[in-house]
C-alpha cells in the first residue's frame, strides 16, 4: 500500500539542502501542489510538510530539460 501518510515527509528546509534550491524556489514550487500539507500556526506563519512521493513528483517537474517554460 502506498499511503503518503506513512511516508517519511520533508521540510522546505530540508528540500532546499538535498535540491540545492534556495527556500523560496522550494517554496514557490510546493505551495500549491496537491498532497503537500499546509500547519498555520501563530500569525497564519505556515509549516509546510511534503511527503516523499510528492516531493519526488515535484523535483520532476521542475528538473525535467524536456518541461516546457512557466
Amino acid at each position: 500500500m502506498n499511503d503518503p501518510a506513512f511516508e517519511r515527509h520533508f521540510s522546505i528546509d530540508e528540500l532546499a539542502r538535498l535540491w540545492h534550491r534556495s527556500r523560496e524556489t522550494v517554496r514557490q514550487w510546493i505551495k500549491d501542489e496537491p498532497g503537500v500539507l499546509v500547519q498555520r500556526g501563530p500569525g497564519g506563519k505556515a509549516a509546510y510538510s511534503v511527503p516523499e512521493s510528492v516531493a519526488r513528483r515535484i523535483h520532476a517537474a521542475h528538473t525535467n530539460p524536456l518541461r516546457k517554460p512557466v
